[in-house]
C-alpha cells in the first residue's frame, strides 16, 4: 500500500509541474517572434516533455522486462513474437530489390544522395513486410470468423 502512495504522490507533482509549466508558457505567448521570453518557455516546456516521454519509455521497458523474466509463459510468447518479427523482416530483404524505381523526379534525389540502392533496398523491405502482415492479419480474421461459425 505504500508503493501505491508513493506513485500517487509522484504523479501529482509531475502532474503539478507540468501544469504549471503549461500555464507559464500560454501566459509568456507573444505575437513577436522575436521574443527571447517565448522561445524561453517553449523550449523549456519542450524538454520538459522530452523527459516526460524518455521517463515513460524507460518505465514501460523496465516493467516488461520485469514481466518477462518472471513469468515463463510470457518470456515465450515475447520470444515467439520477436522470432516471428526476424523472420518477417528476414524474408521481406530477401524479396527486396535495390534497384532506384523510376518516376518523374527521381532524377534529384538520387543526385543530391537522398535515394541510394541501400535506401531503395529498405523501402521495398518496409513495403513487402507490410503487405506480409496485412495478409496475415486478412486470414487471421477469416480463419477467426470461420471457426466461430464452426464452434
Amino acid at each position: 500500500m505504500k508503493l501505491e502512495k508513493v506513485l500517487s504522490i509522484v504523479l501529482w507533482v509531475l502532474l503539478a509541474v507540468s501544469a504549471v509549466l503549461i500555464v507559464s508558457m500560454m501566459t509568456n505567448i507573444s505575437e513577436n517572434e522575436a521574443d527571447p521570453t517565448m522561445g524561453a518557455w517553449i523550449n523549456t516546456t519542450l524538454t520538459w516533455s522530452y523527459i516526460l516521454l524518455g521517463i515513460g519509455a524507460v518505465v514501460a521497458v523496465v516493467f516488461a522486462l520485469i514481466n518477462t523474466f518472471t513469468d515463463k509463459q510470457a518470456a515465450k510468447k515475447g520470444l515467439m513474437a520477436v522470432v516471428f518479427a526476424g523472420a518477417v523482416l528476414a524474408i521481406s530483404y530477401a524479396l527486396a530489390s535495390d534497384a532506384i524505381p523510376q518516376f518523374y523526379g527521381v532524377d534529384k534525389f538520387v543526385e543530391d544522395g537522398t535515394l541510394t540502392n541501400t535506401v531503395s533496398k529498405w523501402i521495398g523491405t518496409t513495403l513487402i513486410a507490410t503487405y506480409v502482415l496485412l495478409g496475415l492479419s486478412v486470414v487471421a480474421i477469416a480463419t477467426s470468423a470461420v471457426t466461430r461459425v464452426f464452434k
